[in-house]
């Protein structure tokens, strides 16, 4: 028996769709909701969207135009779950029990909240100045709508890979205290579309709203056409060989183009197409793959009681998945009926509690790197990187061999050194008595992972 992959994904409900979100993660979560043995998970993360806007109409305007627009594009609910985050009251439940277990220090890191720390200090402003705990605690949410329904593949932009991994931190760190050998929570993998990650806006910068340099997808092929007359290009005249590699417009193009239309398309600039008959092309191209799926989002927008329909259908099948699962994971922590309840295994559950942890991630370079977590969460190590998630587990198992640590104190800090290379560091401390603390702190950590 094949086993299906699970596939979960969503889009951020605060604006209009528009052709980067359409590329980069729209198409190919459809694409992928076709495979015969994926399940597929796709919402519209309306709670997420609360963090970054305070106007209740441009959140409620931006949800029907975002379910449209997986609709208009294809995606078929009788083959996959379509729902809202905020019809599925099992999600904040579940994110507030992996606030509990998440570190602190993991949501330090948070790509999105250290730029807004940098930006802040840059500005000259208190460092968490206008920074809610909403922003703080976006990546435990997002972990809660993956874990939930124990996604194998989420398809995200680069910059949501770290997300993932976090995720899969924190549904490890769950799995450590609450499981006693049982698995809760599969580790999720980011899944990213190489060709299209990312597509250039009008600007070349990412195509973002942030940046107004968007391309809209279904208002109106007038919208499309006079966004595209808006890319920029440099200024060489028709006639003059124009450099493919380095421009927007031909990026634009490739996303879209069969193969066969790309190279045509790559030679014609070579041999001095102009910029506006290029552009003329990029929208000949978009419109004609674009046109049905855009006649169809008009035609759901005018119908909206329709798509109401079909989401609270989609919730339904959802919350036929996460209420039990819920109350599994409830009856784990703690909180469970006070009739028919099972002893808890204290004995084991106290020896489990004690443990350190590894955790092992991959950065966005490709490379493996492990942490070695304290009980606590509190982070004692963070490891050099590898070529490969092997030989970063061959390390671990040598830490845990219970030989002798090779310990180096530097400065107010320390590294692990095994065979003669060094392979972990400390973070810095205030003074050497926290270091030398810190150092012990390590021996007594790796001796539970012995056994």
């Amino acid at each position: 028996m094949t086993t299906r992959t699970r596939i979960l994904t969503g889009i951020t409900t605060t604006g209009t769709p528009h052709l980067g979100n359409y590329a980069g993660a729209i198409r190919p979560a459809i694409l992928a909701s076709q495979d015969a043995n994926a399940d597929s998970f796709y919402f519209l993360a309306d709670y997420h969207a609360l963090i970054k806007c305070d106007d209740p109409q441009r959140i409620q305007r931006s949800r029907m135009e975002i379910a449209a627009t997986w609709l208009a594009g294809g995606l078929d609910v009788n083959r996959v779950t379509f729902y809202r985050q905020s019809d599925i009251p099992e999600i904040p439940e579940l994110t507030w029990l992996l606030t509990c277990v998440a570190a602190k220090g993991l949501l330090n890191r948070a790509h999105a909240y250290k730029a807004s720390v940098d930006k802040n200090v840059e500005a000259g402003e208190d460092p968490d100045a206008g920074i809610s705990m909403g922003l703080y605690s976006y990546p435990v949410l997002m972990a809660a709508d993956i874990l939930m329904f124990n996604a194998h593949k989420v398809p995200v932009g680069r910059d949501q890979i770290q997300h993932v991994e976090m995720a899969r931190d924190i549904g490890q760190r769950f799995n450590h205290l609450f499981g006693n050998g049982k698995e809760f929570f599969t580790m999720p993998e980011a899944l990213i579309e190489e060709s299209v990650a990312t597509l250039p806006g009008l600007d070349g910068r990412k195509m973002s709203k942030s940046y107004d340099n968007t391309i809209p997808l279904f208002t109106s092929a007038k919208d499309m056409k006079d966004a595209i007359s808006r890319i920029v290009t440099d200024s060489r005249a028709p006639g003059e060989a124009k450099d493919p590699d380095n421009s927007h417009l031909f990026t634009l193009y490739q996303a879209f183009a069969s193969k066969a239309q790309e190279e045509e398309f790559r030679a014609d600039l070579l041999q001095g197409l102009g910029w506006g008959e290029a552009k003329n092309r990029l929208f000949q191209l978009l419109d004609g793959q674009l046109g049905e799926a855009r006649e169809r989002y008009h035609q759901l927008m005018s119908r909206p009681s329709d798509m109401e329909d079909l989401l609270l259908i989609g919730a339904k099948k959802a919350r036929a998945v996460a209420a039990p699962f819920l109350a599994e994971l409830r009856e784990a922590v703690g909180l469970r009926s006070f009739v028919n309840q099972a002893a808890a295994p204290v004995a084991a559950k106290k020896k489990a509690a004690k443990a350190a942890r590894f955790v092992s991630f991959r950065e966005d370079d490709g490379s493996f790197r492990f942490r070695l977590l304290a009980a606590d969460g509190e982070q004692l190590l963070l490891s050099r990187n590898f070529a490969d998630g092997k030989a970063a587990g061959a390390v671990t198992k040598q830490l845990q061999s219970g030989d002798a640590l090779d310990v180096r104190t530097e400065a107010l800090g320390f590294s692990v050194w095994l065979d003669g290379v060094v392979v972990a560091d400390s973070a810095e401390f205030a003074d050497e008595a926290s270091r030398d603390a810190a150092i012990e702190a390590l021996r007594v950590a790796l001796t539970p992972l012995e056994d």
